[in-house]
């Protein structure tokens, strides 16, 4: 009988490089999702070279599994990455970039006006510092005294969302150089519309945990609440999805300031200027 012997190259094997606290307080999950933590950090290990090619293929990409997959791979204790809500999302791609390549990102930079291009280096231990000093707050108050209690979108509706728009900019796009007759053109068009606004219909009620009346009265039917949105005045309503969208950008990387330099300015280029950063496959690896 072959007895099972530790593997003498186990010394090898990844190690955590740093621990994370999620910016929601991981109150959004329950234990099936995350593992409870008693000190609510949770160790980020690098990522393996089957994560890499993971992350470089572009369908697996597209759907949002190799996400998943590596943070699966790199943050063991998240055991459903798929309902990780948008709150936390930067600060584990961040922390999981860290823990494989170290603290610093270099960034692509094209200087407005002049159009130079050049390297800006960011500091992501400073970006995971900035997110764990946000305070999360998931409740809006409207004009009229309502309070809206936010649901934060999980990576899951996040990614279907994004997979719906895609499908529909690229149907619009080939509706729009085949050589369909004008009626037959409309006729799609006004079907994607409708599509996405039903889209956004869907992640507005989704948003919405409960509203809170004037009077202390706390609505939380989801069937109450369609009907609410369905029937209030359009002003409201789009008022109520600016508020939302502000709330979901909580716990997102902010966009880092750039100064020009004497030429750019020279060349046009504002004193300084804002460049917004995204963690995705085009700027994740070294």
């Amino acid at each position: 009988m072959i007895e099972n012997q530790t593997n003498p190259l186990a010394k090898y094997y990844r190690q955590p490089q740093i621990y994370i606290k999620f910016p929601s307080g991981g109150r959004f999950y329950p234990p099936h999702v995350v593992k409870p933590s008693q000190t609510g950090e949770y160790a980020v290990l690098p990522m393996t070279a089957t994560d890499e090619l993971a992350f470089k293929t572009p369908d697996a990409m597209m759907s949002g599994q190799a996400t998943v997959d590596v943070i699966k791979s790199c943050i063991p204790d998240i055991l459903d990455p798929w309902q990780i809500v948008n709150y936390d999302l930067d600060t584990i791609l961040v922390a999981i970039r860290v823990a494989t390549y170290g603290e610093t990102m270099d960034l692509q930079v094209t200087a407005p006006v002049s159009g130079e291009k050049f390297v800006q280096s960011l500091n992501l231990n400073t970006v995971l510092d900035s997110l764990r000093a946000q305070e999360i707050v998931n409740e809006v108050v409207m004009p009229d005294g309502l309070k809206v209690v936010s649901q934060p979108l999980t990576y899951k509706q996040i990614v279907n969302s994004q997979l719906t728009t895609f499908e529909q900019q690229r149907m619009y796009s080939q509706v729009n150089q085949s050589q369909m007759t004008d009626e037959e053109k409309t006729a799609k068009f006004q079907e994607a519309f409708k599509k996405l606004t039903q889209l956004n219909h869907g992640l507005l009620l989704g948003n919405i945990s409960k509203i809170i009346m004037t009077d202390g009265t706390e609505v939380v039917d989801p069937v109450h609440i369609k009907e609410f949105v369905d029937n209030a005045p359009s002003q409201l309503i789009k008022e109520l999805e600016t508020k939302l969208s502000e709330v979901r950008k909580q716990g997102s990387v902010k966009p880092i300031v750039v100064q020009s330099t004497e030429d750019q300015i020279k060349a046009g280029a504002p004193t300084s200027y804002e460049v917004p950063i995204a963690f995705d496959n085009s700027n994740f690896f070294v």
